[in-house]
Formats: structure tokens, C-alpha cells, sequence
């Protein structure tokens, strides 16, 4: 760090932010000084300001958040700089996001920049941040900065931004005596959860609670080819082997993962047909508060398909108030 006069400032870091006597900021801290800057402070009467110089091997710090950013993620995604070795990058429509939380540690733990993320499976809408990279203040080791490039090129993207794009959505709701007193029951409540994805119900049957009749629905929702199926059922059943869960196999779904780690709605049944996930959360519509279909909604409305491994991995946080 050392105080210079303003005309040999060019190609030197500003080490600390300048401001108008108005208030306004007029370069931010880290600026790589430029000519055109030089003439700018001279205008604003400066004549000495505090720097730093890039030493050999080192590389600027909004220059290494431009780099690493535009490495880190892929899908629906815009890079926006911002001062002080800053790169934020913003949704560019709605989307599902998810995240490589082994690669992100390994990045962190560079000791040259921090990414931080949304959370992974989180619904995130267009123009809202989902990711930050920040690099160590004024400079950053080249060598370092390749090196976690080298990382993101090898084993990411670190961040994907599935979009959500006209989503199907299909649901069945059934119950032991009336199928139409389990629509009376849940479909406000289906509405109200749905809108918070920016989507609703494309297509819905009602039916009893018995094998075959459960069976012939689904049968039918599935050949509208939908993004996914919502079995919005009264009771709490005793797993796969109850009507629901019968009926699923009936048609050709494949279990994929029954209980998940997450309060409310451990008893989750989630099974493909095909590669439309078919989704049995039984307690799970009776209230718009947060519950593992909130989880698992985001992701499988971007057509991502969720491994029975994944659920297992909610447990962590998966207790939701």
C-alpha cells in the first residue's frame, strides 16, 4: 500500500473507495486505474490517492470474479459484476436450482474467493440472485485462480439452473368412500401451493380409494403426458403395498423411494411411470404450509429426475417448521 500522486496512479488498484462531496461513490475500492479514471479524480480536484500494485503471478480481483462466475454455473443464468471482486449471477427465468455441494466445498476451500448458492432443489424466479462469487480483496494468485478453474472445467458446472417452462400438472384425488369429498378438501389448498411455483392444475380426476379405480385414473392422467402426477389421497397408507401403492405398480410405475427425511411428509411415495415421477405424499395437502412436496416439486417441475439417493439426502434440514 502506498500513497502516490494521482497522475501515476494508472494501471494500480484504488485501495479505497472515492466519493463526490455530494455522497456519491465516484470509483469503488479495488478499481484498476485507468487513464480516462486519472482524469476523472484530477476533475474532482485529487491529487493523491492511496494504491496497490499487482505483483507477478497475480491477476485483479473483479477480473478473477469474472473468470470463476462465468465457469461456475450453467442453464438459465446472467452474470451481472459488481464492485470489490463481485460477480453475481441472477436467474434469467424461473428455474429449479441445484447444486454440487461436494464441488462447492472443494471451491470454497481454495483460500482465494467464496461462491455461496441457493439451496439445492430450491424454486428460484426470474431475476432473483442465486449465486455469489467473491474473490479475496484487491488480488488474486493466477495459479490459484486456474487451478479452481481447471476444477469447475473437470467436474462441473458447480450450479445448474433447470428452467421450469409450461409445466403439466395432473392430480388425483382420492378417498376411501368419495373421491370428489377429497377435491373439496385439498384443491384450494393444491391451488395455493402451485401458485408459488408460478404454475397450477392442468388436469385433475377424483376417484375412490380402491386398487382398480385408482389404477384406471392414473392410467388416464399419464396419457396426457404430464410433467408430473400428484395423488392427493385422505388416508395414510401403510406403504407400497396399500391401494395407492398397488395401483401405482398396476400401471407400470417403478418405486424409486418410499419414506423420506422430512417432517412433514416421511411417508412419501415416489415412483416413475416412465420418466413422469408419480408422487404419494399423503398429509401433505391438507396444509399450504412447507412439507417434502415443497421439496421435491421444484426439481421435478424442471423435468429433473430425482434419485431415491437425493430424498435420502433431506434429512439435513428436513425438518421444516
Amino acid at each position: 500500500m502506498q500513497a502516490v500522486d494521482v497522475k501515476d496512479s494508472a494501471g494500480r488498484l484504488l485501495l479505497h473507495p472515492i466519493f463526490r462531496p455530494c455522497g456519491k461513490k465516484l470509483l469503488a475500492k479495488g478499481h484498476l486505474l485507468s487513464e480516462e479514471d486519472i482524469r476523472l479524480l484530477g476533475a474532482e480536484g485529487l491529487t493523491r490517492i492511496y494504491v496497490a500494485e499487482l505483483e507477478q503471478g497475480e491477476v485483479g480481483e473483479d477480473y478473477a470474479a469474472s473468470v470463476i462466475a462465468s465457469e461456475v454455473g450453467c442453464g438459465s443464468l446472467s452474470i451481472h459484476m459488481a464492485a470489490g471482486g463481485r460477480a453475481n449471477l441472477m436467474a434469467s427465468e424461473n428455474c429449479c436450482l441445484l447444486v454440487d455441494d461436494q464441488l462447492l466445498r472443494q471451491v470454497n476451500s481454495s483460500g482465494c474467493l467464496a461462491v455461496a448458492t441457493g439451496a439445492n432443489f430450491s424454486f428460484e424466479m426470474a431475476e432473483r440472485r442465486v449465486a455469489t462469487v467473491k474473490t479475496a480483496p484487491f488480488a488474486v494468485s493466477q495459479l490459484e485462480m486456474d487451478e479452481v478453474r481447471a476444477t469447475l472445467r473437470e467436474r462441473g458446472p458447480l450450479l445448474q439452473a433447470r428452467p421450469i417452462r409450461r409445466p403439466v400438472v395432473a392430480v388425483l384425488y382420492c378417498d376411501p368412500l368419495q373421491g370428489e369429498r377429497a377435491r373439496q378438501l385439498f384443491e384450494g389448498i393444491m391451488r395455493t401451493r402451485l401458485d408459488r411455483l408460478g404454475t397450477g392444475v392442468t388436469f385433475a380426476l377424483t376417484a375412490v380409494e380402491e386398487e382398480a379405480r385408482v389404477a384406471r385414473c392414473l392410467d388416464h392422467l399419464l396419457r396426457s403426458h404430464p410433467t408430473v402426477v400428484l395423488i392427493a389421497s385422505t388416508t395414510a397408507p401403510a406403504g407400497p403395498s396399500d391401494a395407492v401403492g398397488r395401483a401405482m405398480e398396476r400401471v407400470g410405475c417403478r418405486l424409486e423411494r418410499f419414506l423420506a427425511p422430512v417432517e412433514p411428509g416421511n411417508l412419501l411415495l415416489l415412483a416413475y411411470a416412465g420418466d413422469v415421477p408419480v408422487i404419494s405424499a399423503p398429509g401433505c395437502f391438507r396444509s399450504p404450509k412447507p412439507n417434502v412436496v415443497d421439496l421435491l416439486l421444484p426439481p421435478l417441475l424442471a423435468r429433473y429426475r430425482v434419485a431415491a439417493a437425493e430424498v435420502a439426502g433431506l434429512g439435513h434440514g428436513g425438518l421444516l417448521q
